[in-house]
């Protein structure tokens, strides 16, 4: 069995929802290796991500964990035999690897959702906002990994599938550059909210009772409500959310800071009148 030096967030996430698996039927990494044919350290690996579980294999532990829900398993099934290797692999030793399993886990969503507070969501900047973002960083990166981020954003902006941003006008006003960035920014803004696949909500500054000020986020809709994922910005990268009661709590902010926003044409007006204003 080979096993892997880095295991992708959507290999660590099928990890993870093996081992809840076995936390619930209530038995130990010994028992479920007995039950399988194996030894304990097999489990752990698969349990860690580290080693790759065929669908034979995980088909019996599923039996063995008495899971009865069949979508269930089949999603967990497509993840642990999925070979994909995506255009994101050029990237593989250039970008940190949080770049790479943010992509890896656009390709496979079914949906997207983010709320921005401070910045216009990276998959509908215009290429001089990305760099303008990009190169405020601290520390400051070099001219090669500065545009290495850059075309990688671009790759990730060519998506098709349903795409819903809510942003605070303090992200549409705040200048990263100046203002033909900013200008550019806000017209490019209204021409994507006018894409099929695309909705774009403000929500104003005069709103009354918004306190969701620090609700930045991105909701990622996997094959099963199950298997969402919830990406925040952390320090050194992107966290990834997964737990059941944590994704219950963002799908709940969603719709509280949707349910506040303008609605899309509203929003493009907005959107419009500030872009005059500049």
């Amino acid at each position: 069995m080979t096993l892997r030096s880095e295991p992708t967030a959507r290999q660590l996430r099928l990890a993870v929802e093996l081992r809840r698996l076995r936390d619930a039927a209530g038995l130990t990494a010994r028992q479920a290796a007995a039950l399988l044919g194996v030894t304990a350290p097999v489990i752990s690996q698969i349990e860690s991500g580290i080693a790759g579980v065929s669908e034979q294999r995980l088909r019996r532990l599923a039996s063995h964990y008495a899971c009865t829900d069949e979508k269930f398993i089949d999603a967990l099934v497509a993840m642990a035999t999925d070979r994909t290797r995506g255009w994101w692999e050029e990237y593989r030793g250039l970008l940190p690897t949080s770049f790479l399993d943010l992509s890896e886990l656009e390709h496979h969503a079914r949906f997207l959702r983010h709320v921005a507070i401070l910045y216009v969501p990276g998959l509908l900047q215009t290429e001089d906002y990305s760099r303008a973002v990009f190169s405020a960083r601290l520390p400051e990166l070099t001219v090669d990994e500065l545009e290495l981020r850059i075309q990688h954003r671009k790759a990730r902006q060519a998506f098709t599938i349903p795409y819903e941003a809510v942003i605070h006008e303090a992200a549409l006003r705040i200048r990263v550059s100046n203002r033909a960035t900013s200008r550019a920014q806000l017209n490019r803004l209204t021409e994507l909210s006018e894409a099929d696949h695309i909705t774009v909500r403000v929500i104003p500054f005069d709103l009354d009772g918004f306190a969701r000020a620090s609700s930045t986020m991105t909701y990622v809709g996997g094959p099963l409500p199950k298997l969402d994922t919830v990406v925040r910005d952390a320090l050194h990268g992107s966290a990834f959310i997964d737990s059941e009661a944590q994704l219950n709590t963002y799908r709940t902010s969603f719709r509280k800071v949707e349910a506040a926003s303008l609605d899309p044409e509203q929003s493009r007006v907005f959107i419009h009148r500030l872009a005059k204003e500049l």
